[in-house]
């Protein structure tokens, strides 16, 4: 899948650097051209000579050396990949790219390149989770650049948790998804909304639902692979937002329909996988509420449908809605596809245990105005991108292949 394809790894200081060697075997096996470059503290735990015979390729190092291509060296590598992968990409590296510091060969090649950036971050558990880090690599999301998240393990360090250089068979199959997904949405504004959303009793409560935001978030993340312009309105999750995306965080469902309103004249297309709170309590205690005795009656008023108000102003756009069903869900995704004015409604059944909230997998309807179209079950990333086709024939788009 990624024969002839042009990938350059930077090799970064961490103790990970060794196992970065199987990575560009992996890739050369599979028919990858790839080059190299190193830092200096990289070459203090592995020579460089390991790399240059695997890859078949000059390691380059310096940024002053003498050219290895008859070039200026950084920015003859920059123009040169399909794709930069940073592996293992240290705290350092990552907080001088946010920072915009170009100090050495591959920092300054990181900047220079208009490839897609893929960090794989790798370093000690607490120093993963200093919120100084986690502050960079936010920042690094939100900007477009690509992560492979780190596996959860014992380290060289002794300590186990969050910041394990993954199995390089994981980041090359990364690679292959990153480098063969068709580009078919470059041109498409879309707007994505995900998570359910919160309502505020008291300091202390609220009120909310089951959604985690997965199938939002999956279908955002494909969308920005396949060259889309992707604003993620999501509510709280405990997810990684997706590279690539322009997120916009929110907590109630009143501050979900103002973001939403805010960006929907501008976009080509809405995607509305979130689970906005039908309902908000009428009044907010500025104190904590103390039980009593009796029952405790709360009065509920309605929040505003933020499909229903987008199918009322539509002009050009798309507007596809989910239907999270307990019964009947070809009834009344249909019944919710006339009332809302949308295009499609995904109905899916969330009474079962398998599939639905929190499940990594998605059973569903895809319900239009010429029928239904039964989705067995699979992956929420793979139901994205079934999705997005849809999507990509009501916008006009080419849907050949």
């Amino acid at each position: 899948m990624v024969e002839g394809k042009r990938i350059l790894l930077g090799v970064c200081g961490g103790i990970a650097a060794y196992k970065a060697v199987e990575v560009v075997s992996r890739l050369r096996k599979r028919g990858a051209e790839v080059r190299v470059i190193m830092t200096r503290a990289a070459t203090k735990l592995i020579q460089p000579l390991t790399f240059q015979t695997l890859s078949a390729n000059p390691v380059h190092i310096e940024m002053l050396e003498e050219p290895k291509v008859w070039n200026v060296e950084h920015i003859a590598l920059a123009q040169w990949p399909d794709l930069l992968l940073v592996a293992p990409a240290t705290a350092n590296m990552i907080g001088k790219v946010r920072a915009g510091i170009a100090d050495d060969l591959l920092s300054t090649t990181i900047m220079a390149t208009r490839a897609p950036v893929v960090f794989v971050p790798a370093m000690n558990v607490n120093m993963y989770e200093n919120p100084v880090v986690q502050d960079n690599l936010a920042c690094l999301r939100r900007l477009g650049y690509g992560f492979i998240e780190p596996d959860i393990g014992w380290q060289a360090c002794g300590v186990e948790g969050r910041g394990r250089f993954p199995d390089p068979e994981r980041i090359v199959a990364e690679v292959e998804t990153r480098l063969t997904t068709p580009r078919d949405l470059e041109g498409v504004r879309l707007l994505v909304t995900a998570g359910g959303t919160r309502e505020a009793l008291d300091p202390v409560r609220f009120l909310s639902n089951r959604s985690t935001g997965k199938m939002g978030y999956a279908i955002a993340a494909a969308a920005a692979r396949r060259g889309a312009e992707v604003i993620l309105v999501t509510g709280p999750t405990n997810l990684v937002p997706p590279g690539g995306c322009r997120v916009v965080p929110v907590t109630t469902t009143l501050e979900m329909y103002q973001a939403v309103m805010e960006q929907f004249e501008a976009v080509d297309a809405v995607v509305m996988a979130a689970a906005p709170a039908d309902y908000r309590p009428a009044t907010y205690s500025e104190t904590k509420i103390k039980k009593g005795e009796g029952p405790l009656t709360l009065t509920l008023e309605r929040n505003p449908d933020i499909l229903m108000e987008l199918g009322r102003r539509r002009d050009k756009q798309v507007l596809i809605g989910f239907a999270a069903e307990t019964g009947n869900v070809a009834t009344r995704a249909r019944e919710k596809l006339l009332a809302k004015g949308a295009d499609l409604i995904v109905g899916n059944d969330v009474s079962g245990t398998e599939t639905g909230f929190a499940s990594e997998d998605n059973e569903v309807l895809l319900v239009d105005a010429d029928g239904v179209e039964e989705v067995p079950r699979q992956s929420k990333a793979e139901l994205a991108d079934r999705i997005l086709h849809r999507l990509r024939a009501m916008l006009g788009k080419d849907v050949t292949g």
